[in-house]
């Protein structure tokens, strides 16, 4: 059975979420307000439609009740991310998600019983501050409780070590999820790199110095293995 699901707010964010869902083989309804941003989207989503989502009639003639869920991504108009999904309630939509574009939003958006919530601004900003105190560091994401998942090149001090040499669990606390190889690969006349995931490491896995790690575990445990081994 193909998920249903709305994009309400066609902006960057809401237009990432429609496309991948789409991609993913999801029926999309995509809606906005602005005529020129729904025809951008029409021919990549199932349903691209022009409307206020404030309109509680407009919204129930899509039958947006009947969706699995309903992702509310107005960036500007946070007035209208609150009447929009206020209605959603009203009209008892099964899963609500909406975007937060500070702490504040968050608060009143709890308040109103909403509980899952995107904040892409407050994501992006920890994910920039992270790469600039610690350069080699390719990607970040924040989790709850003060994990983290990062990609970050592999340390000076462990390069051509195993790792069981490391000890990533014993002396930092940390994951190793995967690793990322560069391998070189014939693409028509000439040789590429090409990055791939070697899967589970192994204990007896050498690390290599262009390797690319992919580690889990709390922020001072990844922040104490990037320092000590730079």
């Amino acid at each position: 059975m193909t998920n249903r699901f709305a994009v309400i707010g066609l902006g960057q964010f809401g237009e990432s979420i429609a496309r991948t869902l789409a991609d993913r083989g999801a029926e999309v309804l995509a809606i906005d307000i602005d005529l020129d941003k729904v025809e951008l989207m029409k021919d990549d989503v199932a349903y691209a439609v022009a409307l206020d989502s404030t309109d509680v009639k407009a919204l129930r003639a899509q039958n947006i009740q009947d969706m699995d869920a309903v992702v509310v991504a107005i960036g500007e108009n946070f007035e209208g991310l609150l009447l929009t999904t206020v209605l959603l309630l009203e009209l008892e939509v099964k899963r609500i998600i909406a975007r937060a574009a500070n702490s504040q939003q968050r608060m009143i958006l709890e308040k109103m019983g909403i509980t899952e919530i995107l904040s892409p601004e407050e994501t992006v900003g920890k994910t920039v501050g992270e790469m600039l105190l610690h350069p080699n560091m390719r990607s970040f994401l924040p989790l709850p409780d003060n994990y983290e998942i990062v990609e970050i090149n592999t340390p000076t001090r462990v390069v051509d070590q195993t790792i069981s040499e490391i000890g990533l669990r014993e002396k930092y606390n940390l994951n190793l999820i995967t690793v990322k190889r560069f391998f070189d690969e014939k693409k028509g006349d000439k040789m590429e790199k090409v990055e791939h995931i070697i899967g589970v490491p192994r204990a007896d896995t050498f690390l290599k110095e262009t390797d690319i790690m992919i580690i889990l575990g709390k922020s001072q445990d990844v922040n104490k293995f990037i320092e000590v081994n730079k």
